[in-house]
């Protein structure tokens, strides 16, 4: 991924915590086949101090079977994106030479591919990623609620997907190329827009935080 110095993110720590709040990973991998790229709910965690991605294919899915002895994998997180329109610079009332641009936040990571077949090691990772997301409902649902028979049957279905990141890399393009007036315009436009979420980043990597 093309990252200019004044785009990246290097936190691990803010990296992860994208991870968490935008899970559906784009699982890409290559073979003598070729090219294949899945979208799956990661679980993201730490371990011995780095980055530990977990998640499960469905057996009928090719891709498990192409990365089973350990091929380097790439997984794509996407984070909050929106339209910047130069109308909110303070740049195009001065000189006008200004462009349309899209300000995105973006996690890349790259490591070896495990997989696991055993319900051992399912059963748990599929109760913790519900556990996750069901999380917070009035009622929240678990897997012990379905009946034994049935989740050992689906279990049988899936293939359990460890991936050990080797490499991390983060972008936040949030206007950081800007000018301070132009930035301040851009945080103003996403709000009256809506666009809550991006007008808080472009204001925090903008140096203005919430003043």
């Amino acid at each position: 991924m093309y990252v200019p110095p004044h785009f990246a993110e290097t936190d691990e720590t803010v990296m992860r915590a994208l991870i968490a709040a935008h899970p559906m990973g784009l699982l890409i991998s290559s073979s003598a086949t070729g090219l294949l790229a899945n979208p799956v709910p990661f679980l993201v965690s730490v371990r011995d101090g780095g980055t530990l991605l977990r998640a499960h294919l469905a057996r009928a899915n090719e891709q498990w079977r192409q990365i089973r002895d350990g091929a380097e994998v790439l997984v794509v997180f996407q984070g909050l994106d929106t339209y910047v329109t130069p109308s909110w610079y303070a740049a195009k009332a001065e000189h006008g030479k200004v462009v349309p641009t899209w300000n995105y936040a973006m996690v890349q990571a790259r490591g070896p591919a495990r997989v696991h077949e055993g319900s051992d090691w399912l059963r748990p990772k599929v109760g913790e990623l519900t556990d996750t997301h069901e999380a917070g409902r009035p009622a929240p649902w678990k897997v012990d609620d379905a009946p034994d028979a049935f989740i050992a049957a689906q279990l049988r279905g899936i293939v359990g997907i460890e991936i050990i990141v080797r490499q991390l890399t983060g972008k936040w393009k949030v206007s950081q190329n800007r000018q301070e007036a132009d930035r301040r315009g851009v945080h103003a436009g996403l709000s009256r827009d809506g666009e809550d979420g991006m007008a808080e980043l472009v204001a925090l990597y903008g140096g203005f935080g919430n003043d």
